[in-house]
């Protein structure tokens, strides 16, 4: 319909747009991570630009061969209307966005009213020519008024970069970044489109700044999930700290209660290393990064040290760590520790044996954690698993580590742990 473009151009020009539609509702459907209503609003908008592209398409073709006029005005009709309804669904993601309900808001009925204002130029303007025309042959030329016919849209999107510039501290960095690369290219080619045709342009910007936008807010929200399972995980690590077994404490304060007759300086001995155990266990709820092994293996032998002072010969441990220098989530070894010892303890089986040993791979570092236990029942809800399955979450999103549970040799079990490089110190 612009006659300074060939129609080679548009051509290429249309099919560009529809190609980076199609796209766009491909991601849309392959990527996770994406709230309900965002992946509403970005199909919905993928599907307008497909249909405004096949009509433009059509649009096209009747422009090299004779058709009724009152399909070209329907053509253009729908055209126009296709490519301003993105603008009322901007301004209604931007209040979503916002965390302000869309119905009741008074910036989405602004805009809307405008939007119905020019819908109502647009539908009428046949009865005249003051914003466009048709010659009988066919041709399509602006009328006197046809800045006048985009006003309300402009008004528009300046209200809405308004609302977003408003709204500013409600929005993250990448959310408010993703409007202003869509609405700010968009206004100035409206503003530019006042003036001089280029319409099949208007087509590709808008499609291109979709497109960059859905891939911001994609970003962000992936980066929000992350950080939302992070603080599950720091809160899972602080109830674990805050539910330590009151059985537990009361054995150790027992069983020093009476050392201090029977072995004074054992009892000592142990004091100190139960105000490291707890020390160690406050330490971790305020720490939301990875720590040094030395200071989780440091954390581990203290409660060791305190459980073999409560059952004397019944349980020994062994110490193989030559390699110390990674980092790790707060509270990984010590609970894997003590959950070996809580379920794997048998004290009618003879003495308890448990192993820590650490080694160096060419990508990773391994913890392995080996006992002579009874083992538990491999079910994902049994207690040991769900102690198990929590350390495994927090690994993995907070150093991409892992996690391996395994039947030990002769009986037992065997727990590795693998840190990946990233985390060494």
């Amino acid at each position: 319909m612009i006659f300074w473009f060939d129609s080679l151009f548009i051509y290429f020009i249309l099919g560009a747009t529809l190609l980076l539609s199609a796209i766009g509702l491909w991601f849309i459907a392959i990527m996770p991570g994406i709230d309900r209503w965002s992946k509403r609003f970005f199909r919905s908008l993928f599907i307008i630009f497909l249909l405004l592209n096949l009509i433009g398409f059509i649009d096209t073709i009747t422009y090299s061969h004779p058709v009724p006029m009152w399909i070209m005005y329907l053509l253009i009709i729908l055209e126009t209307v296709l490519l301003s309804l993105p603008v009322l669904m901007m301004t209604a993601y931007l209040i979503h966005c916002c965390g302000k309900k869309v119905r009741s808001s008074k910036l989405f009925h602004v805009v809307m009213s405008l939007w119905a204002v020019f819908i109502a130029m647009l539908i009428f303007s046949p009865l005249n020519e003051f914003f466009y025309y048709f010659t009988p042959d066919g041709k399509y030329y602006r009328g006197a008024w046809y800045p006048v016919l985009l006003l309300p849209m402009i008004i528009a999107m300046l209200l809405t970069i308004a609302g977003m510039i408003r709204y500013k501290e409600r929005l993250s960095h990448k959310a408010f970044l993703s409007f202003l690369i869509t609405l700010l290219p968009v206004t100035c080619a409206l503003l530019v489109d006042m003036f001089i045709e280029i319409y099949p342009l208007i087509d590709v910007s808008i499609v291109i700044s979709a497109l960059s936008m859905y891939s911001l807010i994609l970003s962000d929200q992936i980066e929000q999930d992350l950080q939302r399972q992070r603080e599950i995980a720091n809160q899972r690590t602080s109830i674990m700290v805050l539910q330590m077994r009151p059985h537990f404490i009361y054995n150790t304060m027992t069983s020093i209660y009476c050392l201090c007759e029977q072995n004074p300086q054992l009892a000592r001995q142990v004091i100190m290393d139960f105000t490291t155990y707890l020390r160690k266990n406050f330490t971790a709820i305020a720490s939301a990064e990875p720590i040094p092994f030395s200071s989780e293996l440091e954390h581990t032998r203290a409660y060791l040290a305190v459980e073999q002072a409560q059952y004397e010969e019944s349980l020994f441990v062994d110490y193989d760590t030559p390699h110390t220098l990674f980092r790790l989530p707060p509270l990984t070894l010590q609970p894997i520790v003590e959950n070996a010892i809580k379920h794997g303890r048998d004290p009618y089986a003879g003495p308890f044996k448990i192993s820590i040993r650490t080694r160096k791979t060419d990508s990773c570092s391994e913890i392995i954690v080996a006992d002579n236990g009874r083992g538990f029942e491999n079910s994902e809800n049994s207690e040991p698993h769900t102690a198990l399955k929590n350390i495994q979450e927090r690994l993995e999103i907070m150093c991409g580590g892992s996690l391996t549970i395994a039947s030990n040799e002769g009986g037992g079990t065997v727990i590795t742990v693998i840190i990946p490089d990233s985390s060494e110190e």
